[in-house]
C-alpha cells in the first residue's frame, strides 16, 4: 500500500537555503564554525559559556558567545532549524547591517546581562547556559506582538488566550519536557524580543540615513549577494506603515506597523541547554 506521507521535497529546501540572505548565512556559518570546532577544541564551551560568577571585565565576551556554542550536536541541529525561517524573516524586514549589528552585540549582551544579574544577585546561582534558543524565543516574542496587533487573541473551548503569550507558553512546555534546559535563560530572552518588538529598544540601530549613507559609500548592495538594503526590505524598519493612525517609536524614528496595515508600538549550578 503507498505511503499517505510525502517526503520533503529536496529540491525545494535547496532553494530556500540559496534564497537566505546574507545575515543569516553569516550567523548560521558562525554557528556551524563553533559546533565543529566544539569537537577540536575540548574546553571550547567552557571558555564560552555563559556563566555568571565568571563574568568580569576581562571576560565580558561570553555575553555575546554563549548563543554560538551547544552541548551537542542535537542540541546544535535543533536551534538551528528553528532560528533560520525566524532569522530570515528578521533580515528581510530589519536589513543585513541591523541584524549583523544586532545579533553580534545587544541581541547578546541584554539577555545574557540580564541573565547574569538575577543569577548573581537575585537567586544566588551560577548555572551555566549556552545555545542559541535564546535568539529563537527572542525573535517568536517580536513575531507575536505583530501578531497580537491584528490577532489579539485565539479561542480555546470559549476561553480567549491572548496570542502575545505563546512563546512563554512554548518556554515552560520545554522546560517540562526537555531536561537540562535554561528555564531563565529563555525567558530573559523573551524579555528583551518583547521590547524590541513593542519598540522599547529600537535606538539600539542606526538611523536609515547613516544605512544608506554607508551602504552608498560602499556599494554594498552591488557587491555583497543576498545583502538586504535598508531600501529593499519586505516590510521597511518597523512594518508596514498602517493606513489610518500610527505609533511613534522615538524622536527620529519610523511607525512601528505590522502586517494587514496594523501599527505595533507601546500603548544552583550545572552545565543547561539554553538559553
Amino acid at each position: 500500500m503507498a505511503s499517505s506521507y510525502a517526503l520533503p521535497d529536496a529540491r525545494r529546501i535547496r532553494s530556500y537555503i540559496l534564497r537566505l540572505p546574507l545575515a543569516t548565512r553569516g550567523i548560521l556559518f558562525l554557528l556551524t564554525a563553533f559546533e565543529v570546532a566544539h569537537f577540536f577544541v575540548p574546553g571550547l564551551e567552557q571558555w564560552g559559556a555563559l556563566i555568571p560568577q565568571e563574568i568580569r571585565i576581562d571576560t565580558l565576551y561570553r555575553l555575546n558567545t554563549y548563543p554560538l556554542l551547544h552541548r551537542s550536536i542535537l542540541h546544535f541541529l535543533l536551534n538551528a532549524v528553528a532560528l533560520t525561517p525566524l532569522l530570515e524573516r528578521f533580515e528581510a524586514e530589519h536589513g543585513t547591517i541591523v541584524t549583523f549589528l544586532l545579533f553580534t552585540g545587544p541581541f547578546g549582551l541584554l539577555p545574557g546581562g540580564l541573565y547574569t544579574l538575577l543569577e548573581r544577585f537575585i537567586f544566588h546561582l551560577n548555572g551555566a547556559a549556552v545555545g542559541a534558543s535564546v535568539w529563537v524565543f527572542l525573535l517568536l516574542c517580536t513575531e507575536a506582538v505583530k501578531t497580537y496587533k491584528a490577532v489579539p487573541s485565539f479561542d480555546v473551548q470559549g476561553l480567549k488566550i491572548p496570542t502575545w503569550i505563546y512563546p512563554v507558553f512554548l518556554i515552560l512546555v520545554i522546560n517540562f519536557l526537555v531536561p537540562h534546559t535554561s528555564l531563565l535563560g529563555h525567558l530573559c530572552g523573551a524579555v528583551v524580543g518583547y521590547l524590541w518588538g513593542l519598540g522599547y529598544i529600537r535606538f539600539l540601530v542606526p538611523h536609515d540615513k547613516i544605512l544608506r549613507f554607508i551602504e552608498g559609500k560602499l556599494n554594498l548592495l552591488g557587491r555583497l549577494p543576498h545583502y538586504v538594503s535598508v531600501d529593499q526590505k519586505t516590510y521597511g524598519r518597523y512594518g508596514v506603515l498602517p493606513s489610518t493612525g500610527s505609533a511613534r517609536v522615538g524622536p527620529g524614528r519610523g511607525t512601528l506597523g505590522a502586517a494587514n496595515g496594523v501599527a505595533v508600538g507601546p500603548t544552583g549550578s550545572g552545565q543547561r541547554l539554553g538559553p
